[in-house]
Order: structure tokens, then C-alpha cells, then sequence
């Protein structure tokens, strides 16, 4: 795995709102069973094809889960932020990653290998777990689905800025993504992105400073969103 290892210090996910299977110490948020692995900016974390050999938690950081599609255009599926869990469907159903992951940021996370997590699976805790995880994430997919089919770019990009505000909850809110991943995020071309970011800034919607976006009107980007859904 290429990967570096460290010790990072501190993380500012709260241990309390997590599983006790990770075993994270409130203390210096090293688990006592799981190895933590850095990766810097830019470093692959896994790729689509390869065979899985674990599952992945988001201690800090973001990571950005993806695939490329047949005109091989990159459509990014999700940001995963502290406390996300990468590459469990894939252990479940058996088969290779059908998705890959890259840090967006410098990123810790914590490698629970196959043999742990189908022992964790197998407990009433880790079972109900993931299995409430699981739905979760199919009916995220079944609306992202519906929304690229039927909602036009400018809702699309409001549910996305909505969405990305949460994944950097811990930065202030303040969205540090290129144009070219929030126009692969959202299903569109980065062109499009950049007049709508312009359109949304002149309507107050959102604030830009420099790589940065700022929503200061989430309830109009809400509106906006749901006027077409």
C-alpha cells in the first residue's frame, strides 16, 4: 500500500458519535487495533479494478471517491470526510473496488484489513451497523441518479454546494474545490461551473475568495434546489 506512515496527533473527530468497534482513544485518537495511514494531497488511496484487501476510515481530511465513465470523463460519486467509512460495499459484495479514491487534502486514515471488518460485520453491532449504513447510501445513490436525469445544472449545482458545505463543516464551511471536481461532483462541464458560481455570487447566494466558496444563503440555495425537485 503506498502509503506513510505517521503519527499526526490529534484529530478533531468527536470519538463518542462513532462505532466502539474502531476503538479510538479520546486521549491521543490512536485506535488500538487499526493501523493509521497519511496520505498526502493528490495520493491515490485505492483504485477501481484492483482487488480490496480492507476497508478505510476518514479520521481528517477529505477524499474524494470516484470512477471514470465511458467518454472517460472522471464523475465524482462523493467527498468523504472525517468519520466516512471507504470501500465496504465492495468487501461485501465480493468483487473488485468499482470505484477509486484520492486525498483531495492531506488525509489520515485508519486500514481495518478484511479478516477485522468480516469479524466486526459478524457482531450485532458491526451488522447493524453497516447494514443501516448500507441503506443509507443506496437511497444517496437512487437520488443523485434521479437528480443528474432530471434536474437541471443550476439545481444540481445548489444541492451540490449544500452537500459540500457539510463536508467542510470543520473548515469553517469555506468549500476548497477546484472548478474542474465541483463540475465533475455535479455532472457538467467546467465551464458551466464557473458562469453559475458568478450568477450564484451576484444573487448572494455564495461569497468566492480566490480557490475558496463560501455559502452565506443556504436557505436560497435550499429554495433554489428544491424549485426543481
Amino acid at each position: 500500500m503506498n502509503t506513510l506512515r505517521t503519527n499526526p496527533g490529534r484529530t478533531e473527530i468527536d470519538t463518542e458519535t462513532y462505532p466502539s468497534f474502531l476503538k479510538l482513544s479520546p486521549a491521543d485518537t490512536v485506535s488500538e487495533e487499526f493501523d493509521e495511514d497519511f496520505y498526502v494531497k493528490g495520493q491515490t488511496v485505492f483504485s477501481e479494478g484492483n482487488t480490496p484487501h480492507g476497508l478505510y476510515f476518514v479520521k481528517s481530511g477529505r477524499v474524494k471517491v470516484f470512477r471514470f465513465g465511458g467518454d472517460g470523463k472522471e464523475q465524482i460519486l462523493t467527498i468523504a470526510s472525517g468519520g466516512k467509512f471507504l470501500g465496504y460495499k465492495d468487501l461485501l459484495a465480493k468483487r473488485r473496488y468499482s470505484t477509486s479514491a484520492m486525498a483531495l487534502e492531506d488525509s489520515v486514515l485508519l486500514f481495518i484489513p478484511k479478516q477485522d471488518f468480516f469479524r466486526i460485520f459478524n457482531s450485532s453491532e458491526g451488522s447493524g451497523f453497516f447494514i443501516n449504513l448500507l441503506c443509507k447510501d443506496l437511497v444517496e445513490a437512487e437520488r443523485k441518479m434521479v437528480s443528474l436525469a432530471y434536474t437541471p445544472v443550476r439545481g444540481r449545482l445548489a444541492e451540490g454546494l449544500l452537500e459540500l458545505k457539510e463536508a467542510y463543516q470543520d473548515h469553517e464551511h469555506k468549500i476548497e474545490l477546484s472548478r474542474e471536481d465541483l463540475a465533475n461532483f455535479i455532472g457538467t462541464a467546467k465551464e458551466t461551473v464557473i458562469r453559475l458560481l458568478s450568477e450564484f455570487k451576484s444573487e448572494h447566494l455564495i461569497n468566492i475568495q480566490g480557490k475558496y466558496i463560501e455559502v452565506i444563503n443556504p436557505g436560497g440555495l435550499d429554495r433554489l434546489n428544491n424549485l426543481y425537485n
